[in-house]
């Protein structure tokens, strides 16, 4: 599942039609890929790394990771991810960007700045963080390093992609938010 929906992704990206708003070959692998996690979960529960390994695991986190359609997969996911990540079962990080994720697509500020999006002034740049002066103390203690580093990364990354800022800010936050909110996110 983590295959095809990077695969996919890295497709779309190259001829740049990734950037154009949810594209619907994305979002069509991103649900496909939530029914299947969300059989998983009921029959086996979190597939933490003892059950089926690092990789599979991460794997399993991405898929939920993505599937930004399903709010009430996200929140059981962020309900196991917990105790998995304090048993060793998951890594803090993932729990750290699975909440950042719900907060951000609920409309709330996010805790550890893992989520990017475009700013007013055209450049890639972390959506609101809450008390933002502790949060490298929080990064840290996932495993991530300062935010001001991340930011940089994320730009430069950006810079060498397809992807430009979108041409209509304001459109863009409002289409965002409706999107959410059809979705179930927001009210």
């Amino acid at each position: 599942m983590s295959q095809e929906d990077q695969s996919v992704r890295a497709e779309l990206a190259e001829d740049g039609s990734l950037f154009g708003g949810y594209h619907p070959r994305m979002e069509l692998v991103h649900r496909r890929n939530a029914v299947r996690l969300s059989a998983i979960l009921d029959r086996h529960g979190w597939p933490g790394r003892t059950m089926v390994g690092s990789d599979a695991a991460h794997a399993a986190w991405l898929v939920v990771q993505h599937a930004v359609g399903d709010p009430a997969l996200q929140h059981r996911v962020l309900q196991l991810l917990r105790p998995a990540a304090a048993l060793g079962e998951a890594a803090l990080l993932e729990v750290a960007m699975l909440e950042d994720r719900i907060r951000v697509s609920e409309g709330r500020p996010q805790r550890y700045g893992t989520q990017f999006d475009w700013d007013q002034n055209g450049e890639m740049s972390p959506l609101a963080v809450e008390e933002v002066e502790h949060v490298d103390e929080r990064r840290r203690a996932v495993g991530l390093g300062p935010l001001a580093d991340d930011t940089r990364i994320h730009r430069e990354y950006i810079a060498q992609s397809k992807e430009r800022p979108p041409a209509d800010w304001p459109q863009h936050q409002r289409d965002i938010h409706d999107w959410f909110r059809c979705k179930g996110w927001r009210k």
